[in-house]
């Protein structure tokens, strides 16, 4: 694909997909504005060439209804905080009075729709829809790294109606640091992989086999493994239909010659609450009425003498329940450890990422993605419909 400093865009009319998916508090009050962030390289670039920017994002689930809950009015306000400019937030994303904002435009002004969602032909791939969202658009912009693993009209179908189709700059750090992690890696490779499904990362799992040297596993997922091994895990997360998958698993990372690293030691539980009673115990002796609620002491330590000689390091998903602090110290340790490693670091959004907020060690990292879903999907070995559509532009029209 193409990457917008590869074209003129000099005074033109460009449609930015954008990923402002942010969260917002009870208020309607932003919490975490780095998707935000994230996208301002692109919009500066494109100010700086006098184009006119029109930014496209989506916003919660309304399900094809107007919600003012999911309004993106918050985030027109902080955009223009951010971009120290004034952002018009039009009434809809597509219609007669959308189009008299996009031609009364002029250069270096910027225009946020209002959430794409709150039409259900966004989600659909309609591509009546994608023909009204490409009206008085010279260049479409993909820079939703986010949503790229999703085949919506905003993403996919806006493609083949465009006059030009490139990515944005944090779309192209997002596939050049992927392709760094994955196809051309600085050995040892070290995939840490934690969180609560197994279930959705099973195909992860079996792919990331193919290219790494180590993998070490945490979070509710190792659960699953340590049952299929024959140990005691009480009434923690467990997918017992997957216990023959990760025996599978296993067997093949041996055959492989792939290090293995699973808990050895893990912070129990009564219950998963604030007010649980806990202790430390190793993981052949987990009571039976309770459950796993965070990696232990021991564990942290062979984890981090698993990845201190990794040169390249791909982590996704905390290593337990960390948002309740007395089962958040697996998780911020092991933040500690990686931030501290010499190897180029790659975070897959998501939990991670809030957890690497929380320790205050979010620059410490070579890069943090910013689609958790995508993200999973390209460690599946999956093509993203996002990034193909872009690419079959980019053939379909020429410029191979």
């Amino acid at each position: 694909m193409k990457y917008i400093d590869e074209i003129d865009i000099k005074g033109k009319t460009l449609f930015i997909r954008v990923d402002f998916n942010v969260p917002l508090d009870q208020n309607l009050n932003i919490t975490d504005d780095t998707r935000i962030r994230a996208v301002l390289p692109t919009i500066n670039f494109c100010l700086e060439a006098d184009a006119k920017v029109i930014l496209a994002s989506h916003l919660g689930r309304p399900k094809g209804q107007r919600v003012e809950a999911f309004s993106l009015a918050p985030v027109a306000r902080r955009l223009a905080y951010r971009l120290h400019k004034k952002v018009n937030l039009a009434p809809d994303c597509i219609g007669p009075e959308v189009d008299k904002l996009k031609a009364d435009m002029k250069p270096g002004d910027v225009l946020l729709l209002e959430n794409l969602r709150f039409h259900s032909e966004e989600e659909k791939n309609d591509a009546d829809f994608a023909r009204e969202l490409m009206k008085g658009v010279d260049v479409y912009v993909d820079d939703a790294f986010a949503v790229a693993h999703r085949a919506h009209a905003s993403v996919e179908a806006v493609t083949h109606f465009a006059p030009n189709c490139v990515g944005g700059f944090l779309m192209r750090d997002e596939v050049h640091y992927f392709h760094r992690a994955m196809e051309d890696p600085a050995r040892p490779l070290a995939a840490l992989i934690g969180g609560a499904k197994i279930v959705g990362k099973l195909t992860a799992l079996k792919n990331l086999l193919q290219h790494v040297d180590k993998m070490v596993i945490g979070g509710a997922m190792a659960n699953t493994f340590l049952k299929c091994m024959g140990y005691e895990v009480g009434k923690s997360l467990v997918d017992d239909s997957l216990l023959g998958a990760a025996k599978e698993i296993m067997e093949e990372a041996q055959k492989k010659n792939v290090k293995f690293y699973l808990p050895v030691d893990c912070v129990v539980a009564d219950r998963l609450e604030k007010q649980a009673e806990t202790k430390i115990t190793p993981v052949q002796e987990v009571p039976k009425d309770w459950l796993i609620a965070d990696i232990g002491p021991a564990t942290v330590t062979l984890f981090g003498e698993a990845l201190q000689n990794a040169k390249t390091i791909v982590w996704n998903g905390p290593m337990g329940a960390f948002e309740y602090d007395a089962f958040s110290r697996g998780t911020m340790a092991m933040v500690q450890k990686v931030a501290e490693s010499y190897a180029l670091t790659i975070v897959g959004g998501g939990d991670t990422d809030v957890a690497l907020h929380k320790a205050g060690e979010f620059q410490k990292f070579s890069y943090v993605s910013t689609g958790g879903g995508a993200f999973i999907e390209l460690l599946e070995g999956k093509k993203l419909p996002g990034i193909v559509a872009l690419e079959d532009w980019t053939r379909r029209n020429g410029h191979d």
